[in-house]
């Protein structure tokens, strides 16, 4: 990969992520409940660290022509904890937030699938590493995402009584 197509992937997961960032923070600033506002602010602050993850990186590759290695031990902060019943009942209950979640896995999915791509035609080790943490990274946004659009449809097949059998 030439360096600057390596960069142009760089640019494009900075752009990638701040509009993941800025979505999620459209979404806390529309929520009116709380825990929904907190949960959307987490997933915007994940962004923010995955921006700043990927700008080390660029500078780091335009400056040396390497990538660095990235600090894996680094994990997301969305956990069960952030993700109670009430919250899930919360988003459920309010149309935008439903639509948001279904908006966001579609963003997780594109930045899934950025990274997985990158890190299978990455050469540099350290690209590879990078690449791979950060789909990694996004797909626990997604299974986190999935479960909760998985309960929303749940509740409206059962609040509308459809259920197939």
């Amino acid at each position: 990969m030439t360096e600057n197509s390596t960069l142009d992937i760089l640019k494009h997961a900075i752009l990638l992520e701040k509009r993941g960032k800025a979505f999620y923070r459209t979404a806390a600033n529309q929520s009116t409940n709380n825990d929904v506002k907190a949960f959307f602010e987490t997933m915007a602050e994940e962004e923010v660290r995955h921006v700043k993850i990927l700008s080390d990186q660029f500078k780091a590759f335009e400056e040396t022509g390497k990538f660095k290695a990235p600090d894996t031990s680094e994990k997301g902060t969305i956990s069960q904890n952030v993700l109670t019943p009430e919250v899930k009942a919360r988003i459920a209950a309010a149309d935008f937030e439903a639509a948001a979640i279904s908006a966001a896995m579609l963003m997780e999915e594109r930045a899934i699938s950025l990274y997985a791509k990158r890190g299978n035609e990455a050469h540099d080790p350290e690209e590879k590493k990078l690449y791979r943490w950060l789909a990694d990274w996004e797909k626990e946004h997604l299974e986190f995402l999935a479960a909760i659009d998985a309960e929303l449809k749940e509740r409206i097949w059962n609040d509308s009584g459809f259920w197939p059998f």
